[in-house]
C-alpha cells in the first residue's frame, strides 16, 4: 500500500554570495546527488545564489507529495521564485512570476510557497521570476516516482543532475538595466556553464570544466536542464550516445541521438551507458543560433572521466554542433513522442472549445530618451504586456477593477504575410489584457513566428498546464491544410516549446486548473520586451474546482 505522501519543509535563503577575494568563489552542491563541487568564475561581482550555491540545492521529492519552501529574501533587490513545470493545481498564489500571481518578497521579508506536486514525476526546475535574477537563482527539481512505482525503462546505476546556463562577468541586472534606458538589445553573457563550470576562458587561467565521473558498463540517467536566459544549447558528449526518455517531467517514447537540444526552461532525461571502458571524454554545451542575431558562441566543456584512467590521458573531444544546424534540430524535434502507455497514456483533447491563433515576435515603438528615438519591443499577436502594479491573480480573486482587461484579442488584429516581407508598421499596442477561459474547456493555440525584425525561434512556457505539441512547420500556419497532418494520438506532452523561426507551432491543453496562467517567451529579452500575456481560468463547480484562498503571508506590493 502507498504511504501517504510526505510533506518535505525547506528553506532557501536568497543572498549575495560575495567574493572571497580576487575572485568570486561560488561553492555548489545537490542534495541527495552523489557529486559535489566547486568552482571558480573570473569575476569580482556578487550574484544572487540560492543558499550560497550555484546552481542552487536540487529539491527532491516524490509525485504527490506537498512541498512548503520558506524563501527568506537577504538581498537588495525584490525577489520571487517560481517551480516551472509544477501545475499548481488550485494553488497559483505559490507559482511565482512576480505581478502575475503575487506581488514579489520585498529585502528582509519571508514567504512560503506551498503545493503539491500532484500526478507529476520527473526533472523540473525552479528559478527567479523577477528581473534577470533567474540567471544565477535557479537549480533542479527532481521528482521520484511514488513508491513501489518503476520506471518505464531499466533503473539506471545513477542519477545526475546537469543544469546548464549563461554567465556574465558583469552585474547582469546593470546589463539589462543598460539596454532598456539605449532601447538596443542588451550584450550577451561572457560564457555559457555546465553545473556552475564553463571550462576554459580567456583570461582566467586558473578556470576547469565540469567532470562527470562514471564507471564502465553502468547506465546512467542525466538529468539535464537548461536554465540558460536568451540562448538555445546544444548538449553531447563526444563518442557516446544518449536515449532520451523524458522531456519537461513526461515520459516519451525511447529514441538514441547524439546530441540534445535544449531550450531555455526545458528539461530532458537521458540515459547514458558508459560502454568504453577506458578514457576522458569531452562533455560540451553550446549554442543553436537559427537568426542573424548576436550570441554568445563560446561552448561550455567538462569531462566525463571513466574511473581508473589517468588523469594525463588525452581528452576525446566533441565537435559541438554547427551553431545554425536547423536540419539537425528538426530531426531532433520530430523524433520526440510522449510514451503513450497504458500507465501513462496520451490524453489530447479532440473537442476543441477555444481556437486560438497567436502571433509572436518583435516591434519597434517610440522612445524619446532612447538613443534612436525608439526601442526593441516584442508582442504576442500585437499586444506588447505592461506589467500591473499588484497581482493579477489578487485583482481576479478580489475582483479588483482597472488592473488588467479580458479582451486579449483571439486572432491577430493585423493580418499580412507573417513570414515573407515585413510590414511597413512594426509598432505594438501596449496592454495589460488577458484571455479568459471556462473551467475545463478545451483549447487549441496555434502560435504564429513572423518576420518582422528577426524570425528567430520562441520558447513559449505556459504556466499552470502541460500541453500537447501536436503539428508544426515552416512557413504561415493553413487552417485547411495542417490540422489534416495534426498527431494526436502521441504528441509530446511539454510546459515549454520552440516556436521554429519563419514557421508555426500548434498546442492543446485542457483549462482544467482555475486561476491566473502566465505564458511568455522564455528568452528573457523577450519577456522583458513584451513577449508575454495570460490566461484567466474561471472557477468550477464547487470548492475541488475552485482556486483556493490566498495564504494569510501573502507578499504585499
Amino acid at each position: 500500500m502507498e504511504m501517504a505522501p510526505w510533506i518535505r519543509i525547506v528553506t532557501l535563503l536568497i543572498a549575495c554570495l560575495l567574493p572571497a577575494s580576487v575572485e568570486c568563489l561560488v561553492r555548489h552542491y545537490n542534495f541527495n546527488v552523489v557529486m559535489k563541487n566547486t568552482t571558480k568564475l573570473c569575476s569580482t561581482k556578487p550574484i544572487v545564489t540560492v543558499n550560497g550555491k550555484f546552481p542552487g540545492p536540487t529539491l527532491i521529492a516524490r509525485e504527490d507529495d506537498t512541498l512548503l519552501v520558506k524563501v527568506v529574501n537577504h538581498v537588495h533587490y525584490n525577489v520571487t521564485i517560481h517551480w516551472h513545470g509544477v501545475k499548481q493545481l488550485r494553488t497559483g498564489w505559490a507559482d511565482g512570476p512576480a505581478y502575475i500571481t503575487q506581488c514579489p518578497i520585498q529585502p528582509g521579508q519571508t514567504y512560503v510557497y506551498n503545493f503539491t506536486l500532484t500526478g507529476q514525476r520527473g526533472t523540473l526546475l525552479y528559478h527567479a521570476h523577477i528581473l534577470w535574477l533567474r540567471a544565477t537563482l535557479h537549480g533542479a527539481i527532481v521528482i521520484l516516482p511514488k513508491r513501489g512505482v518503476l520506471y518505464p525503462f531499466p533503473k539506471p546505476h545513477q542519477e545526475v543532475v546537469i543544469v546548464l546556463a549563461e554567465w556574465w562577468k558583469s552585474d547582469v541586472q546593470a546589463v539589462i538595466n543598460e539596454a532598456l534606458q539605449s532601447g538596443l538589445a542588451p550584450n550577451v553573457s561572457d560564457a555559457h556553464t555546465i553545473n556552475g563550470y564553463p571550462g576554459p576562458v580567456s583570461n582566467c587561467a586558473s578556470e576547469r570544466g565540469y567532470t562527470l565521473p562514471v564507471e564502465p558498463g553502468k547506465t546512467y540517467m542525466l538529468r539535464v536542464i537548461s536554465a540558460a536566459l536568451n540562448q538555445n544549447l546544444f548538449f553531447k558528449i563526444a563518442g557516446h550516445k544518449f536515449t532520451v526518455i523524458e522531456v519537461d517531467a513526461s515520459y516519451t517514447k525511447p529514441f538514441k541521438t547524439e546530441m540534445v537540444l535544449m531550450a531555455p526552461g526545458q528539461t530532458t532525461n537521458l540515459l547514458l551507458e558508459t560502454n568504453l571502458g577506458t578514457g576522458k571524454f569531452m562533455v560540451t554545451a553550446s549554442p543553436f543560433k537559427d537568426a542573424p542575431v548576436v550570441v554568445n558562441s563560446r561552448t561550455a566543456t567538462g569531462m566525463l572521466h571513466y574511473f581508473g584512467t589517468f588523469d594525463d590521458t588525452t581528452t576525446i573531444v566533441t565537435i559541438p554542433s554547427a551553431q545554425n544546424d536547423t536540419p539537425l534540430v528538426d530531426n531532433f524535434t520530430v523524433a520526440l513522442r510522449s510514451l503513450n502507455s497504458k500507465e501513462y497514456p496520451t490524453r489530447v483533447p479532440l473537442k476543441i472549445d477555444h481556437s486560438l491563433f497567436f502571433t509572436i515576435g518583435l516591434g519597434i515603438n517610440p522612445c524619446e530618451t532612447c538613443v534612436n528615438g525608439n526601442h526593441v519591443v516584442a508582442y504576442i499577436n500585437n499586444v506588447t504586456f505592461n506589467m500591473p502594479s499588484i497581482s493579477l491573480l489578487q485583482a481576479h480573486f478580489f475582483n479588483i477593477k482597472g488592473v488588467y482587461t479580458d479582451d486579449f484579442p483571439r486572432n491577430p488584429p493585423n493580418k499580412y504575410n507573417y513570414t515573407g516581407t515585413q510590414p511597413t508598421n512594426v509598432q505594438t499596442m501596449n496592454g495589460t489584457r488577458v484571455y479568459r477561459l471556462r473551467y475545463n474547456s478545451t483549447v487549441q493555440l496555434v502560435l504564429q513566428n513572423t518576420a518582422m525584425l528577426a524570425p528567430e525561434s520562441h520558447p513559449i512556457h505556459l504556466h499552470g498546464f502541460n500541453f500537447f505539441a501536436i503539428g508544426s512547420g515552416l512557413g504561415n500556419y493553413n487552417a485547411d491544410k495542417h490540422p489534416k497532418k495534426f498527431n494526436l494520438v502521441d504528441p509530446v506532452e511539454r510546459n515549454t516549446i520552440s516556436v521554429p523561426g519563419g514557421g508555426w507551432m500548434a498546442i492543446r491543453f485542457i483549462a482544467d486548473n482555475p486561476g491566473v496562467w502566465f505564458m511568455h517567451c522564455h528568452l528573457e529579452v523577450h519577456s522583458t520586451w513584451g513577449l508575454e500575456m495570460a490566461f484567466v481560468v474561471e472557477n468550477g463547480k464547487g470548492p475541488n474546482e475552485s482556486l483556493l484562498p490566498p495564504p494569510n503571508d501573502l507578499p504585499k506590493c
